[in-house]
């Protein structure tokens, strides 16, 4: 999962970027699902590890998607599974204030280009992008653009 926090402040929206202790890179936050976990249950559990984000929060699937291979993320292939999902979510937050966890050194509230600027992969500019855009011009569309991705890779 890739979530990102937002806060709207006047008309801007800030966007909190985590800089990993372990990797010294800035990104979502970032994390897998456990057992039988739904995207959605995934993506609060790892807020609130993370960044002690309520889960009553409004979280908003995004349609960016893509895959990593399970090598980069666990340092081997698990049996036939060679790539796994990565989901992206927006999720709002009433307040800049966080609670990291110790996989962080620091956090950041940035604008979307600022935020772009620090981010290492394209699929995570990706989802920032969309978020921002969604966030901007009205949330409607993503099951549709959801369901057109499906169907592409049907």
């Amino acid at each position: 999962m890739l979530i990102f926090p937002f806060i709207k402040e006047q008309d801007e929206y800030y966007y909190a970027m985590f800089k990993r202790n372990d990797l010294n890179l800035w990104q979502a936050i970032a994390g897998g699902g456990e057992g039988d976990e739904m995207p959605l249950e995934a993506a609060k559990r790892e807020a609130f590890e993370e960044a002690a984000i309520d889960s009553d929060s409004d979280y908003l699937r995004l349609s960016s998607t893509t895959t990593i291979p399970a090598k980069n993320i666990h340092g081997s292939i698990w049996g036939d599974i060679i790539m796994i999902p990565e989901i992206s979510f927006g999720v709002e937050l009433a307040s800049r204030e966080i609670k990291l966890s110790p996989e962080h050194a620091e956090y950041q509230w940035l604008t979307c280009q600022e935020a772009a600027a620090l981010l290492r992969y394209d699929s995570n500019k990706s989802a920032l992008w969309e978020l921002d855009y969604r966030l901007r011009n009205g949330r409607r569309g993503i099951d549709e653009n959801k369901d057109r991705v499906i169907k592409y890779y049907s």
